[in-house]
C-alpha cells in the first residue's frame, strides 16, 4: 500500500522530493516547513517557502511551526498517523519525539557521501575542498547530526569548473529519484540500512560572511574551488580600484601566469594567486546584474598591473 507521509523541507532544493513523492502515489498528510520570512527592500511583505507554496498548489495542508520541541506541536505531528517523515532541507532539528512520532521513524535525504560533509552546508563545502565526487544519501534520522544508518547512495562527479548552484540542481534531482526508490523498498519491506563508517567524517559548517572575501594569496587551485564554491550564493567577492569597488565572481577557471597575488595579468581578467592564476569568467558589480567578464571589462577601468584585494 502507499506510505501515508509526512513531507518537511523548506527550500527549492526539497520541491523535487515532494512532487515525487506524490507521483509515485504516495499520501502526503501534511508539509512542514519554515515560516514564511520578510522580503523586499524594506522587509513588510513575508513571502512563503518554496516548499509551502508548491505544497498549498498541490492541496496539501502546510504546517510552520517556529519549534517542534513543545508537547503540543509534538502530539499534533503524531496525530497525523503517518507511516513515516520524509526531510530534505527542512532547517529544525528533529527532537526525539518527533524522530518516534511516525510508524517507521523518519529519512532523510542528504546531499553528500556520508560521513563526509555532515552538517549545513555540504554542497558548498565539498566544491571548496576541490572534491571531485560527492552524491545524495537517504538516511534514517537519528539524534546525532546526521549521524544515522545510510539506505541508498547516488554519486555525482563535480566537473572541475562546476559551481555550488549548478550542483546544487544536479544533486536536488537525483536526490528526488532515490528518495522514491527509498521510500518502495520502505512501503515493500525491503529495505536495508547500513551503519556509517566512523572514518572520514568531516563537517560542513554554515557559510559565515568573513569566508566569503576571495583571498589572492592562496593557491590558484583554492581560489577557484573558493569562487565556485560560493556561486551563486553567497558569492566569493574582491574589491579594487581607489574606490574599493566591491565585485562579486560567479565563475572562474584556471588561467595562465604568475605574479603578485591579486594583479590583473592580462586583457582577459586573468588574477595572480598565491601560486598560479585564475581567469574571471561571470562578474557582478555591487547592484548589477551578472556580467560575462569581457562585457564587464569594458566598463570597468581596469589595466594590466591593476591589483584587486
Amino acid at each position: 500500500m502507499p506510505l501515508r507521509i509526512i513531507f518537511m523541507g523548506t527550500p527549492d532544493f526539497s520541491v523535487p522530493t515532494l512532487r515525487a513523492l506524490a507521483q509515485a502515489g504516495h499520501e502526503i498528510v501534511a508539509a512542514y516547513t519554515q515560516p514564511p520570512r520578510p522580503a523586499g527592500r524594506r522587509g513588510l511583505e513575508t513571502v512563503p517557502s518554496p516548499v509551502q507554496a508548491e505544497a498549498e498548489r498541490m492541496g496539501i495542508p502546510v504546517r510552520s511551526p517556529l519549534t517542534l520541541k513543545d508537547a503540543a506541536g509534538q502530539e499534533t505531528f503524531r496525530a497525523l498517523g503517518a507511516d513515516v517523515a520524509v526531510v530534505v532541507a527542512y532547517g529544525l532539528l528533529l527532537p526525539e519525539a518527533i524522530l518516534n512520532g511516525t510508524r517507521l521513524g523518519c529519512f532523510n535525504g542528504h546531499a553528500s557521501l556520508l560521513p563526509r560533509w555532515r552538517g549545513a552546508a555540504p554542497i558548498q563545502r565539498a566544491i571548496m575542498a576541490g572534491d571531485r565526487e560527492t552524491g545524495i544519501m537517504v538516511m534514517k534520522m537519528e539524534r546525532g547530526l546526521d549521524t544515522g544508518p545510510v539506505a541508498l547512495e547516488a554519486r555525482v562527479e563535480i566537473g572541475s569548473d562546476m559551481t555550488a548552484g549548478e550542483l546544487h540542481d544536479r544533486l536536488m534531482t537525483v536526490g528526488a529519484d532515490l528518495m522514491v526508490q527509498a521510500m518502495a523498498q520502505l512501503e515493500n519491506n525491503a529495505i536495508v540500512l547500513t551503519p556509517q563508517s566512523q572514518d572520514g567524517v568531516l563537517y560542513a559548517h554554515k557559510i559565515e560572511k568573513a569566508e566569503t572575501r576571495i583571498d589572492w594569496s592562496r593557491p590558484a587551485d583554492e581560489v577557484h574551488n573558493h569562487i565556485r564554491g560560493l556561486s551563486p550564493f553567497p558569492g566569493s567577492w574582491y574589491e579594487f580600484g581607489p574606490k574599493a569597488e566591491r565585485v562579486k565572481v560567479l565563475r572562474s577557471t584556471h588561467g595562465i601566469g604568475n605574479g603578485a597575488p591579486g594583479t590583473v595579468l592580462d586583457e582577459n581578467l586573468t588574477i595572480a594567486c598565491g601560486n598560479g592564476a585564475v581567469r574571471l569568467v561571470e562578474v557582478q558589480r555591487a547592484g548589477g546584474k551578472p556580467l560575462p567578464a569581457q562585457e564587464f571589462l569594458r566598463g570597468a577601468k581596469i589595466e594590466k598591473g591593476m591589483i584587486f584585494q
